[in-house]
């Protein structure tokens, strides 16, 4: 009877770590691809893949989008979230991106940038970033 037991017990616990690790797992959710450039100094930034994140991107050829949604730059003042998170490529224009922080003005915003080369990450990886906060 017992030797029936432990292997019961053993996939129990298996069988629960198994899904409290799959349960950390961010939700994937659409977006515009960018290239972000690498900050050696940024810190993981967890909140920007949570399900009610406002993430603004800039593409490089200066388009910028709220999620999925085109928009203009001017009409990000209008957002009601307290942090936005900001992925601009790389290669866009800095008049861009200037304009899209001059926007946000009174808002707590994050540029998201790529993973630095010293991160230890394994697996699923965080979003990195600096917060920075846009005063009027």
């Amino acid at each position: 009877m017992r030797s029936l037991i432990e292997p019961c017990v053993l996939g129990s616990l298996l069988i629960c770590c198994a899904s409290a690790l799959h349960s950390q797992k961010p939700v994937l959710r659409p977006g515009v691809a960018v290239e972000m450039p690498v900050a050696t100094h940024a810190v993981e930034m967890r909140a920007a893949d949570g399900q009610n994140a406002t993430v603004v991107a800039v593409t490089a050829g200066g388009k910028v989008f709220v999620g999925i949604e085109p928009t203009e730059p001017a009409a990000l003042s209008k957002l009601t979230a307290a942090t936005v998170y900001v992925k601009a490529d790389s290669r866009v224009p800095y008049q861009s991106v200037v304009a899209v922080l001059d926007a946000l003005r009174g808002k707590t915003v994050v540029l998201i940038t790529a993973r630095p080369d010293n991160s230890t990450s394994q697996g699923y990886v965080a979003p990195y970033g600096m917060k920075l906060r846009v005063s009027r």
